[in-house]
């Protein structure tokens, strides 16, 4: 059920803390990723049918050398791995950048490689176990424009990022690594360099789709969300989506040609005043015909919305999971026994005692009881009471006595426990808890975060030896570990009560199993599922209403395509099964966005500018600039919103 193979990914949106990036390892094989293990390096490159010719694929702002290879091209992209992630990354440069790629694949012939192998822009596609110097020779890196290692772990992608800045000094390098801290010390020591975590960009879509809320991209000290008809709020920003069906996705227009924002506000006001067309005088008009479907908009969020439970309920479920954990049933049998003979003798005290000093005493002698420090009567020195208040005092004594070795058998049961690494199963009364399928990184990443909102999670997996089991165990998050039937594993952590299930394991087949899992046994609960095949997801989410489907691989490789090609990518947004970009540029002198102004950039659609940063004010973002005219100069700074294509499209 895990996801994890041989890479490791970090950095990037939605990064979880450090315990988790020590803990949970690498996810090469996420996403259906091939196995590199025991492959042997072949280094024979295999022309693709159809290639671009080489000079229509140039990105003409990318960075690296222009020179000509060994095959006559030079100016390509370098991409290595075979998993759906460098899958989805070609498909990005060839169809939206236009740029010739060079794959590295551990295996052509299983997994990804042979639809790798397929894409039209390929130039060649290498076999080689790893991405070695030999790999790198026969890739051309010496006159590549870029190079992204999608597969490996951590050590293998940083060895080979650093083998191919030595062999092209001021290459662009992109490289999918999971230890965060590490990442960042790496873009210290190559500038030129970008590491990225596909499972970080990924994960906060997954956890807020499980919690209900709106997944955001933090800008300038706002979160950007999208927000759908009736939600949407006269202060938005933009519209981003229209002709919106949901028993048919395909009609569905990102970011549209645009008439301008006024056209935009009238279509909103159309929407929030039941339908109506306006006319020329804001009345109805009945000549004008509305474009059917529904509509998104992009809408900004002060703070992240409050999600946390309250300390009682966090509290009782503490104290009683605990009890449930380190105690079996007859020990918790003989505890609330003991417990219940202490309250009764208390209650015997009280009324039979010669001391009248009320409640506050009455418990003083109890707990003193209880603790062994008891007083007896001797025969003629009465003082405590009648024959009652000593047969109280009696039993309080020796119901206190057992307390001593239980809490002895809690103490050894909860050392051993955490020395054998056994993670907690889930207390009896866990409820509104959110059950995470899978426990690779992305799972580890979406129980981290769901996790840090308060709520309670509840982990399966049927690896023994993932490694996210001791990244949650770290949390305090109850994993439960087996090959049993899925049905009862879904029982056992207690569906029947759950908010949300979120199914994240690299199979698509067992995450819709365990969709329909959770649907039979209670209808009414939320459900992600992470889905790599497009028309597979389409029928889920068309056929189960509530249903939500994420791609990692379709969320992630907008945002390290334009790593690659020298972007800063700030976040992605799901619209559906469309991502949307949120990106901003510099304007370079003499580059594509000099000279040009927003309208020019909006007008043909796929890009919507949200906030400007003036040259000579670069702190303040200037949210909806009203100077559509004004042309950018060198220095400036825009934030847009923007399709695959829209992006391409304007840095060029």
């Amino acid at each position: 059920m895990t996801d994890q193979g041989r890479g490791s990914p970090a950095g990037g949106a939605g990064a979880v803390d450090g315990t988790v990036d020590g803990a949970a390892a690498a996810d090469g094989a996420v996403d259906g990723a091939a196995a590199v293990d025991g492959a042997v390096a072949v280094g024979e490159a295999v022309a693709v049918p159809g290639p671009r010719e080489a000079g229509a694929a140039e990105a003409p702002d990318a960075e690296g050398s222009g020179d000509g290879g060994e095959d006559g091209g030079g100016g390509h992209y370098i991409v290595c791995g075979g998993n759906s992630l460098a899958h989805r990354l070609i498909r990005e440069l060839t169809e939206q950048y236009e740029v010739p790629v060079v794959a590295v694949v551990p295996d052509r012939s299983r997994e990804h490689g042979p639809a790798i192998a397929a894409i039209p822009g390929v130039r060649a596609v290498l076999e080689h176990s790893t991405v070695t110097g030999e790999a790198l020779a026969a890739a051309d890196v010496e006159h590549a424009r870029g190079i992204a290692l999608m597969d490996g772990t951590d050590q293998e992608n940083i060895h080979a990022a650093l083998a191919a800045e030595n062999r092209n000094p001021g290459v662009r390098i992109v490289l999918r690594i999971f230890n965060q801290r590490l990442g960042e010390h790496l873009e210290k020591l190559l500038p030129n360099c970008a590491a990225l975590s596909a499972s970080a960009t990924a994960a906060p879509a997954f956890a807020n789709g499980a919690l209900g809320r709106p997944h955001t991209v933090e800008v300038g000290g706002r979160q950007l969300y999208v927000a759908h008809d009736g939600d949407i709020r006269p202060d938005q920003l933009c519209l981003v989506a229209d002709r919106i069906d949901r028993q048919d996705l395909s009609r569905l227009r990102l970011l549209p040609e645009t008439g301008g924002r006024a056209a935009d506000f009238i279509r909103i006001a159309e929407l929030m005043g039941g339908g109506e067309q306006l006319g020329s005088a804001g009345r109805p008009d009945p000549a004008v015909g509305r474009e059917p479907g529904g509509l998104a908009a992009l809408q900004t969020l002060d703070t992240e919305p409050p999600l946390r439970q309250p300390l009682r309920k966090r509290l009782k479920w503490w104290l009683l999971d605990g009890l449930k954990h380190f105690t079996n049933t007859r020990l918790r049998m003989i505890l609330i026994t003991a417990f219940a003979a202490i309250v009764l003798g208390g209650l015997v005290l009280a009324r039979h005692t010669t001391h009248s000093g009320g409640f506050g005493w009455t418990l003083y002698f109890t707990l003193l009881d209880a603790a062994g420090a008891v007083q007896p009567d001797v025969p003629g020195q009465q003082v405590l009471g009648d024959s009652w208040a000593r047969a109280a005092q009696v039993l309080i004594t020796f119901c206190g006595i057992t307390f001593v070795p239980v809490a002895t058998a809690i103490v050894v049961e909860a050392l051993a426990s955490g020395r054998r690494g056994v993670p907690r199963p889930p207390g009896a009364r866990t409820r509104d808890h959110v059950i995470v399928v899978g426990l690779g990184n992305v799972g580890t990443r979406v129980a981290a975060l769901v996790r840090a909102t308060g709520l309670p999670v509840v982990c399966l997996e049927r690896d023994p030896q993932a490694r996210g089991i001791a990244a949650a165990r770290t949390l305090g998050i109850p994993v439960l570990i087996g090959e049993g039937p899925l049905e009862a594993q879904l029982k056992h952590a207690r569906v029947k009560h759950a908010r949300a299930v979120v199914a994240v394991t690299s199979d698509d087949a067992a995450n819709l199993e365990a969709a329909l899992e959770a649907r039979a046994v209670r209808p009414e609960v939320r459900i992600v599922v992470r889905l790599f095949d497009d028309d597979f997801a389409h029928h889920v989410y068309a056929t189960l209403g509530n249903v939500a489907s994420r791609s990692l691989s379709y969320l992630a490789a907008p945002a390290f395509a334009a790593a690659l090609m020298g972007r800063e990518v700030l976040g992605t947004l799901s619209v559906f099964r469309h991502v949307l970009l949120i990106a901003e540029l510099t304007v370079e002198e003499g580059a594509g966005l000099d000279g040009r102004n927003i309208g020019d950039l909006e007008g043909p659609g796929g890009v919507r500018v949200l906030a400007v940063r003036l040259n000579r004010r670069p702190q303040d973002h200037l949210w909806n600039f009203a100077d559509r005219s004004r042309r950018l100069v060198p220095g400036d700074r825009i934030v847009v919103a923007a399709t695959r294509a829209g992006l391409a499209r304007v840095i060029q």
